[in-house]
């Protein structure tokens, strides 16, 4: 086990004791049921297509809305950053002169956060943009701005972390809300009979991580999938669980990467101007599987 992190998980320790995706054929061969909103991005570059998803119903609802009203339409990707994302819905870019800083237009209103762990900033990810916590402490996003992410691939070993974070929270969490559970009892004749020994309750948890998913409802092979995807797809890892993800891209990656490697001026705003044109149509879910090789297993 890394020293760093067996230090990491012995710090949460101290403060705790004194803290699965279906078959993607089935999709493809018409066995999906029901329809679906397919997003389409049409900008100068090339179209993005997107789904949005059911589990953060408040940002789907708000983004349909926006769309169907022409909220979007000639707004700017007005933040472009490579190997991060670009960002967009700012309806003061409407009209904005070359040069115009922007960023901080709005509808007027904002939606609450809506974090889920299935949903992580893989390339693509569609996400509400929002204020800093320092002004913003509940992380309520934006009522149109948001971001697709660009960023890029990591090593296995810079997404070590990714599982480990989640096992100390879900240690965290039995030891804190079911200190009786059979499971925490184990763990804590361990840190007894072994106070001082990081590797000893490391290997319990190990050992035991089916039941502790059990006992939690923590979800390891979320961290799996997000560390397979990172280290291959790519991503930004160091923005979630801080942005709420409420849709991703099915088609057209390679426009996000054609507008994310456009020359920018000193605020990231793109030198010449990226205009978007956002319309959506309902089509079957097995249609979209099929099309466009897209797998409803974590929506």
């Amino acid at each position: 086990m890394n020293r760093k992190l067996a230090k990491l998980m012995a710090m949460v320790l101290l403060v705790s004791i004194i803290g699965a995706c279906s078959s993607s054929s089935d999709s493809k061969e018409g066995a999906l049921e029901g329809k679906d909103f397919l997003v389409t991005i049409k900008t100068d570059m090339g179209d993005i297509k997107a789904i949005l998803y059911d589990k953060t119903p408040r940002h789907k609802e708000n983004f349909l809305k926006l769309v169907n009203e022409g909220y979007y339409d000639s707004l700017l990707f007005h933040r472009v950053m490579q190997n991060f994302m670009i960002q967009g819905g700012d309806p003061d870019s409407k009209k904005a002169i070359q040069g115009q800083s922007l960023g901080t237009g709005s509808p007027g209103y904002t939606v609450d956060a809506e974090f889920l762990p299935e949903y992580f900033h893989e390339k693509g990810a569609l996400a509400a943009a929002r204020q800093p916590d320092q002004f913003n402490p509940q992380r309520a996003s934006s009522g149109s701005q948001f971001y697709i992410v660009h960023g890029q691939t990591w090593t296995v070993d810079q997404l070590a972390g990714i599982k480990q974070g989640m096992m100390v929270q879900a240690f965290r969490k039995l030891m804190q809300e079911q200190p009786e559970h059979a499971l925490a009892v184990e763990y804590q004749e361990v840190l007894t009979n072994s106070p001082n020994d990081n590797d000893a309750i490391q290997a319990k948890v190990d050992a035991t991580i089916d039941r502790l998913s059990e006992a939690t409802g923590v979800d390891f092979s979320i961290a799996d999938r997000r560390i397979e995807k990172y280290s291959t797809v790519g991503g930004y890892p160091p923005l979630d669980e801080q942005y709420t993800i409420f849709g991703q891209v099915i088609q057209g990656l390679d426009i996000v990467d054609k507008i994310a490697a456009t020359a920018t001026d000193p605020n990231d705003r793109p030198m010449e101007d990226v205009r978007m044109y956002i319309s959506v149509e309902e089509v079957s879910k097995s249609k979209i599987a099929k099309d466009f090789n897209y797998d409803y297993g974590v929506q």
